[in-house]
């Protein structure tokens, strides 16, 4: 029976907004809906979600990966209303070695729609938080999640990726600025929301000599975020004040968590100026206008520029996935190293029962009185330990050694223990810097 990591996940890669959107929840549904689909599958022992803009994904530790897939793409399909097959299409599937990897790419935000941002690595600590305090994590997902955290540590520090990178807030307030070097306008714009996303906007759009109209649900909230940048050119605004402000402001970011469009084709009335709509949520919050002088940026359409930016940065990302594919290597042969004790264990104890067997066969037709019992089942003790020492610590010696995947498995073959584990050496030509 095969043990071991599997993720299952949707993302901008492969899956429209329409229906990314769609599979969005709100932290208490997602432990309800990963909490039930675990009590409802035996055959998986751990599993989380990360639920950004761009992606949903579940990491599984768990038995009979085939059968899980369907399971979750239908309880899905029924609890977001998505159509099964739709899903099934856009589905991503990793298991062992490359869900390792996959998850550490994800992490180091070499799968972002834009490559090197570091909202993700955020997004993860806190989905892995949520779920462990949920009880749905234990040891398993707890060592791949810390080591993708410290594998993500790693890209930062050994390349300049993110210090070259920029956010999808950041792209968006690119794609304003190339407009105004066309457009004469001023540099006025609203953001609509507060959550992180909406926080980065802000930042990025001060840094570049703009004036602010900050609208959001919580006013004091928002006051509160404007007097911590100590800058004039922000002030907060209530949601009274949203409609108003949609129609007087060239530029509008909206980056709201409502499950519902904010900003709805009523709303906006007919301007003499024009206008470009920026929305940055997941569920979107604008519905698309009906207005004629109105162009609407979604999270998808930033595409092209996420593109060129990772053009820019070609030689950079290849180091940076040579770094994370020596993480994975190194995690593999950490698990690797955690299987040495419990295979020993094993082939110590099949020496036993061998030894007591032959011991109780011998007593019994009469081969060894009962009274050497014990002092026999010392010296047969004593005699297989002598025997397998030099075989177990050679096995330990050589646990972090491309020898050591022969070693293991021939040992597992050879005396039936039946354990799984990861193929090191497979997998460093696959992942290493190698393979690159």
């Amino acid at each position: 029976m095969q043990v071991g990591y599997l993720t299952l996940g949707f993302s901008h890669k492969l899956l429209p907004i329409e229906s990314r959107e769609k599979l969005a929840f709100t932290q208490g549904a997602l432990l309800e809906f990963l909490s039930q689909f675990k009590k409802e599958h035996a055959s998986v022992y751990e599993i989380m979600a990360l639920c950004t803009c761009n992606r949903v994904e579940f990491y599984l530790y768990a038995h009979e990966f085939e059968r899980i897939a369907p399971h979750l793409l239908k309880s899905l399909s029924l609890a977001k209303g998505v159509e099964f097959k739709s899903l099934q299409a856009s589905l991503e599937t990793h298991t062992q070695e490359h869900a390792i990897h996959h998850v550490f790419c994800v992490v180091s935000s070499l799968d972002s729609l834009v490559v090197g941002e570091t909202q993700i690595t955020g997004q993860f600590k806190e989905a892995f938080k949520l779920c462990l305090q949920a009880g749905l994590c234990a040891k398993h997902l707890s060592r791949l999640a810390h080591f993708a955290l410290k594998c993500a540590a790693g890209v930062r520090k050994a390349t300049t990726i993110s210090s070259q990178a920029v956010s999808i807030a950041s792209v968006a307030v690119k794609q304003a600025l190339e407009i105004l070097n066309v457009e004469k306008l001023e540099k006025r714009a609203m953001v609509v929301g507060m959550g992180e996303m909406g926080q980065l906007v802000c930042k990025h759009l001060l840094a570049k000599g703009f004036e602010i109209e900050l609208i959001n649900r919580n006013i004091e909230r928002a006051r509160e975020f404007v007097q911590s940048l100590k800058n004039p050119h922000i002030q907060a605004r209530p949601l009274s004040a949203l409609e108003e402000g949609i129609n007087a402001h060239s530029f509008l970011f909206s980056a709201t968590s409502a499950p519902t469009c904010v900003i709805t084709q009523k709303m906006a009335r007919p301007c003499v100026f024009r206008r470009w709509w920026f929305d940055l949520a997941v569920p979107r919050d604008i519905e698309p206008p009906i207005e004629p002088n109105i162009w609407l940026y979604s999270v998808d359409d930033l595409q092209g520029v996420a593109t060129q930016n990772l053009e820019q940065r070609q030689k950079d990302t290849r180091h940076a996935y040579q770094v994370v594919g020596q993480f994975s290597v190194q995690f593999a042969q950490w698990l690797q190293s955690l299987e040495v004790d419990p295979l020993i264990k094993d082939l110590r104890e099949l020496a036993k029962q061998a030894a007591l067997k032959e011991l109780q066969r011998a007593i019994k037709k009469g081969y060894l009185p009962q009274e050497y019992e014990q002092n026999v089942a010392r010296i047969l003790h004593n005699a297989f330990n002598t025997f397998l020492h030099p075989p177990t610590a050679t096995l330990k010696k050589s646990a972090h050694k491309p020898e050591s995947d022969m070693l293991g498995e021939s040992l597992k073959t050879l005396f039936n223990l039946g354990k799984e584990s990861l193929f090191i050496n497979r997998y460093k030509c696959e992942f290493s810097e190698e393979g690159f």
